[in-house]
């Protein structure tokens, strides 16, 4: 097996797939490349057995086959070249050696076929949804996925598809992001909750790419398709909380406030609050907000003031500010509107204005004032 290719466009196409693989593997194939030469396309595959990525590339081969290529070697060899052809060729051993202008590299591979196969999906249901709004939808809700391996359906992205709309929610259940887009429907109602990893890989994938991004999904995995690549993922097993009836309507107090200052705010405030709870306290009467925290244990305690717009009664409320702070940094609006009800109840944050065919909602849970 023979093939010659860019030393330039080679790394590019592995540094662009390597965030699936894991820094330690069960199986040590994993920790290579798959390389498989079929009609002048190479196709690069590489997995971590829940994820697969694989993206094509033409080049100038000599002859077909497969071979896994150890992924640290190959990128580190990569990395110091200039971009200049190299001329990969591999025997029946599994021996690759790399030839370039400044001399020759060898190193051992491994058998193409002992690669794990990616699974093939079964009868799917398809759906094309652009990259930019699909891309824009994971980095506006995936910060609020968990972390907790006592409840995987909350560490995952949850995608809703209607045939008005697409919803996609993420939550921890102190906090929860639903965005919703009604430029983009389905034929049927379906739902299906996508990893984390997966969808943080597909955030930085689609950021190059510009065009449309198919999805076939069934009850087990999905992929998703788009110029040269597939990104193929299991989904996460399980039934999604009712993240509707923990949105509460009623919010009689509403809060519009400059987002840059309200920010710039907490950042400051939050400094001298308690390093476990990180509690903030908002206490808004008329067109003033008070933001103060302390920390009695070490006599530290900061307070200031902004001037906002506000309708509602007198409120004193407490957040984890650096929730407050994620979801703050999420909205690109130059206000924010806080909807409020009691002070043991969710607050709303929202943009002041949503983008077309665009609707985000924030939910942050509120934490008990102490004194």
């Amino acid at each position: 097996m023979k093939f010659i290719i860019s030393s330039q466009s080679l790394l590019k196409q592995l540094q662009s797939i390597a965030g699936v693989l894991n820094s330690s593997n069960t199986l040590p194939i994993l920790d290579n490349f798959l390389f498989e030469i079929k009609d002048q396309v190479l196709t690069i595959s590489c997995s971590d057995l829940e994820s697969t990525i694989t993206s094509n590339v033409k080049i100038d081969a000599k002859s077909e086959g497969s071979v896994a290529i150890p992924a640290k070697i190959l990128i580190d060899i990569l990395k110091t070249f200039p971009d200049h052809p190299l001329t990969f060729s591999i025997d029946e051993k599994m021996s690759i050696e790399i030839a370039s202008d400044y001399g020759k590299y060898k190193l051992s591979g491994y058998n193409g076929e002992e690669f794990p196969k990616s699974p093939v999906i079964e009868a799917p249901s398809t759906v094309s949804i652009s990259s930019f709004i699909l891309q824009r939808a994971i980095e506006k809700t995936i910060f609020a996925s968990g972390n907790d391996d006592l409840r995987p359906v909350m560490s995952g992205i949850f995608i809703q598809l209607s045939e008005k709309d697409i919803t996609f929610v993420a939550t921890d259940a102190h906090k929860l992001v639903r965005y919703k887009r009604s430029d983009v429907n389905s034929s049927s109602s379906s739902s299906f909750i996508v990893p984390k990893k997966p969808m943080n890989l597909l955030k930085s994938l689609l950021s190059s790419h510009d065009g449309d991004v198919k999805i076939d999904y069934n009850e087990s995995n999905a992929t998703f398709s788009f110029g040269d690549c597939i990104l193929t993922c299991r989904l996460i097993d399980g039934k999604y909380p009712n993240y509707e009836a923990v949105i509460p309507n009623e919010n009689p107090n509403m809060l519009t406030v400059d987002k840059n200052a309200f920010l710039q705010s907490i950042k400051r405030v939050s400094i001298f609050a308690n390093k476990t709870t990180h509690q903030v306290r908002l206490k808004i009467n008329g067109s003033e907000l008070n933001i103060s925290a302390e920390d009695i244990d070490f006599s530290n305690e900061a307070n200031e003031r902004l001037t906002c717009s506000y309708k509602g009664e007198t409120i004193e409320i407490g957040f984890n500010s650096r929730f407050l702070l994620e979801m703050l940094s999420n909205i690109d609006t130059e206000h924010v509107i806080f909807e409020l009800s009691a002070p043991n109840r969710a607050g709303l944050l929202s943009p002041e204005a949503n983008e077309e065919g665009e609707s985000i909602l924030m939910l942050v849970m509120p934490v008990m004032l102490n004194g």
